[in-house]
């Protein structure tokens, strides 16, 4: 096992960039190092895998266990569908490259999207009509209390937009070691979102295959999203809000022009970016902390800025959407 490291700086693991430090570090590469590890540390811990989904505030105390468990492999094959098991370590976007190579379908929608695939069940990640639980079967994890691996179906862990039961009851609770996805061998594109049938009109691709998708994707969140190599974020700082059919109603009259996607439950969603920029905030700079140019929902480090500067814009923002729309955003990024 790895020998635990002191005041390591984490301004490498987080893609804020944030000038932060770990009292202890501990890298984890397997599930039985992290086993043989509880009995005698007992935590508190800080669970990291690619560091691109937090705002960190301040220097960590607890144990940071760095996710590095690496796996690879098919472990059930059928006709028209596959079980992958990947590590929690995994790099996410990595994973999905190779699930296209050999002709996988279902996650090429979720190309590039930063981070490991033990994070990926925590946020029920999703873009362009697809989310991590509409191929997710089941997961592995330690209890960090007891150190026994557990089990998890889809159903367990109670996904939702942006949610799962890893980010309210369990939060912090498991170390997840392995995630098991049902891919598809003869898989059905999904194209419906308008970027993607745009971008695919754009590269003069009539019967798009799943690398097509991909790379439309890619081609998309480029131009879209800054690099964070370049310049810190977290992506999507805020959520989507979903109103009822109500709500949105009455707010449409207000705002005949507001872009709304209905949802299968009758409740309507409504695009944040949209909502911080009409509030008068996209490319808004305070010090170091922005709120990017080119998309509003993603908050920005310009170089220097503390986690508590992007927090205090992201709240600035929150209440400036509160007032014209009455709207309460949530943040998507977990803030420590």
């Amino acid at each position: 096992m790895t020998s635990i490291k002191n005041n390591i700086p984490l301004q490498a693991y987080n893609t804020f960039g944030m000038n932060v430090k770990a009292k202890r570090f501990l890298t984890i590469k397997s599930t039985e190092e992290l086993q043989r590890l509880i009995p005698a540390e007992k935590g508190p811990y800080f669970i990291l895998g690619g560091g691109s989904n937090m705002l960190l505030t301040k220097d960590v105390s607890a144990l940071v266990l760095k996710n590095e468990i690496k796996e690879r492999q098919i472990i059930r094959d059928f006709k028209n569908s596959v079980y992958v098991a990947a590590g929690g370590g995994e790099d996410w976007h990595q994973f999905v490259l190779w699930c296209i190579k050999k002709g996988l379908g279902g996650i090429e929608n979720l190309s590039l999207i930063p981070g490991t695939l033990g994070a990926a069940p925590i946020q029920n990640i999703g873009a362009y009509g697809v989310e991590l639980k509409d191929v997710f079967h089941a997961l592995e994890a330690i209890n960090l209390k007891t150190g026994k691996l557990e089990k998890f179906k889809n159903a367990d862990c109670q996904f939702t937009y942006r949610e799962s039961v890893f980010k309210r009851k369990l939060k912090g609770k498991y170390f997840i070691t392995r995630v098991i996805l049902k891919l598809s061998k003869s898989p059905k594109v999904n194209v419906s979102y308008g970027a993607i049938k745009n971008t695919l009109t754009e590269m003069k691709v009539k019967t798009p295959s799943i690398k097509d998708v991909s790379n439309a994707v890619i081609h998309i969140r480029s131009t879209k999203l800054p690099d964070p190599a370049k310049i810190g974020n977290s992506g999507s700082f805020f959520k989507n809000p979903e109103l009822s059919a109500r709500a949105f109603k009455k707010l449409q009259k207000a705002f005949p022009q507001i872009p709304n996607y209905p949802l299968a439950d009758g409740r309507v969603k409504v695009p944040a970016g949209w909502l911080i920029e009409e509030a008068g905030w996209k490319g808004k700079r305070i010090g170091d902390a922005g709120c990017h140019a080119k998309q509003a929902l993603v908050l920005v480090n310009y170089k220097n800025a503390k986690g508590k500067d992007i927090l205090k814009l992201s709240e600035k923002i929150q209440a400036s959407v509160k007032k014209k729309f009455g709207i309460a955003l949530s943040r998507e990024v977990n803030v420590f």
